[in-house]
């Protein structure tokens, strides 16, 4: 897989999605009816500032995924009053242990997979820069292009992976600081991971390349072809998100199947 530098100081980096290599799914342990409904506008990005989030290796390298992974789990801790911090060296410490990549050899940069990547996090934990590791408990498939799995899973769990297609004009869109959405003879240019964070009305927001980008809905359903939702005990004051939602419930259920 080459990694595209799509405009100046930005790339790509997720591989092709491999349907069911997340062999668990939320739908089989969540009754979506008996969730409480997601408000039009919910989510807690705005705990930080725009210059926050920070491009964490992904302007050099097609790390998105770790990226991705970092920024959620920054958000998590903010959440609970934690401030944990991430650099490009503990970024792509974690890819080049998944991945093999070596800063050196510009042809080991070759993208992460999804599942490869939330495995690792379940059972080694992403480093942050001062070398603390930080798991997650459980991760679930959702549904590529389902709306009502997406919006419950970023509301319950406040970030979840998910994987998409980015064309030459969302590239542009994104330079311009325009909301993603679908144009007509738009030409791919490969996989990129982004973390969802919230919704605001008609727009879903996600964590890319360092700053919150909205993307309309249209956008997310024609080119989001996998997902991923974690449940992660960081994100929990009294054993239970801001939502008041129990993860643990769900993670003893996971920790049978094991």
């Amino acid at each position: 897989m080459k990694i595209k530098t799509m405009i100046e100081n930005l790339k790509l980096g997720k591989k092709a999605a491999r349907h069911g290599a997340v062999k668990l799914k939320l739908i089989d342990f969540v009754d979506l009816s008996a969730l409480p409904k997601p408000p039009a506008s919910f989510g807690h990005e705005q705990l930080f500032k725009p210059s926050e989030w920070g491009m964490l290796g992904n302007d050099k390298y097609g790390c998105c995924v770790f990226s991705g992974a970092a920024h959620e789990t920054m958000l998590w801790n903010l959440e609970c009053g934690k401030r944990v911090i991430f650099d490009d060296a503990s970024v792509l410490s974690d890819y080049s242990a998944v991945t093999g990549f070596d800063a050196c050899n510009p042809n080991t940069d070759q993208g992460t997979d999804m599942q490869a990547a939330a495995s690792y996090r379940l059972k080694t934990g992403i480093k942050d820069s001062t070398g603390l590791r930080h798991q997650i408990g459980a991760y679930l498939a959702i549904a590529p292009g389902n709306l009502q799995e997406h919006y419950i899973a970023s509301y319950l769990f406040h970030a979840m992976g998910i994987g998409i297609q980015v064309s030459d004009v969302a590239m542009d869109q994104f330079r311009k600081g325009k909301p993603w959405t679908v144009v007509k003879n738009s030409r791919n240019e490969g996989g990129h991971y982004i973390p969802i964070v919230g919704k605001r009305l008609n727009n879903i927001n996600s964590v890319s390349w360092g700053r919150i980008q909205p993307m309309s809905v249209d956008f997310f359903t024609k080119n989001n072809d996998e997902s991923v939702a974690y449940v992660s005990l960081e994100m929990l004051v009294n054993n239970k998100s801001s939502e008041e939602f129990d993860s643990e419930g769900l993670i003893k259920i996971l920790n049978q199947l094991k």
